[in-house]
């Protein structure tokens, strides 16, 4: 006897049943990303007012190192206005990554299992840390020694005056590239994690592992040695430091299935 509430194939009832979820996690990724566009919208509101003081922050360690004759200038008629404006809408978005990132494990956690909804929420702050702490190390660490190297190596007769909005373009660059770089040990915990590879094989690959780090470091950062260094030497550091906490999360897991092992 068939149910009441059930449909033979093909049935149109069946069909609209199963759309209902579907056209249900529509609506709820609209509602997230509108949220997000919410927060990144006030943060920017907020910070409009700021934007030239803000650019100024950003061109400090520049600043620092131009000759006292020199400044920096702008080239193009609408720079003044839409370079400080870009920078506002960009710093709007990084000050936003934790709600972004908390919205998109909010979105996927119905789908995941318990164990992996646990994991997922530390990784995400762990993760939104470490880019923030890498954009920092680019800012505090790097610029002045990469300014600082590439003002003394100019001819002389010429005047070093950068655009200000090719400069906005050369730091967005960094932070991107040293955001990134330091996710490697989230990377490297999560393909031990899933198995990709294991912690021996790693080691087994340190040194390909050190000379890629240098290959990237030249890919991301300006043509100079000093901001390749300072870009390889973190992330060969950090991939260590992934290995390490994935070691001990291997004995962790281990430890616990013999235990449940025991008792049976």
């Amino acid at each position: 006897m068939t149910h009441p509430s059930s449909h033979p194939p093909g049935d149109p009832e069946e069909r609209v049943d199963q759309e209902q979820p579907f056209l249900s996690h529509l609506v709820e990724l609209r509602d997230r990303l509108l949220r997000i566009i919410l927060i990144v919208g006030v943060i920017f509101l907020a910070l409009v007012p700021f934007a030239n003081k803000i650019y100024t922050l950003l061109a400090a360690p520049l600043l620092v190192h131009l000759p006292e004759s020199s400044s920096m200038i702008a080239t193009e008629v609408a720079s003044p206005f839409l370079t400080p404006f870009k920078l506002t809408l960009v710093l709007s978005i990084f000050i936003a990554i934790p709600v972004i990132l908390y919205q998109a494990w909010a979105f996927m956690a119905p789908g995941l299992y318990r164990h992996e909804r646990r994991l997922m929420l530390p990784l995400l702050v762990s993760s939104t840390a470490l880019f923030y702490i890498g954009m920092a190390f680019a800012y505090y660490a790097v610029m002045p020694l990469v300014f600082g190297f590439l003002t003394s190596t100019a001819p002389e007769g010429v005047a070093v005056m950068t655009d200000i909005s090719k400069y906005l373009d050369f730091v967005l660059k960094m932070f991107f590239a040293f955001g990134a770089a330091f996710e490697v040990p989230v990377a490297t915990f999560l393909l031990v994690l899933t198995g990709v590879v294991t912690p021996d094989k790693l080691v087994a690959m340190r040194p390909y592992i050190i000379v890629g780090a240098f290959v990237i470091g030249m890919l991301l950062t300006p043509p100079d040695i000093i901001s390749q260094t300072l870009l390889a030497i973190p992330m060969w550091l950090l991939f260590e430091a992934g290995l390490f906490f994935s070691r001990v999360m291997l004995r962790r897991r281990q430890a616990a299935e013999e235990a449940i092992n025991n008792r049976n």
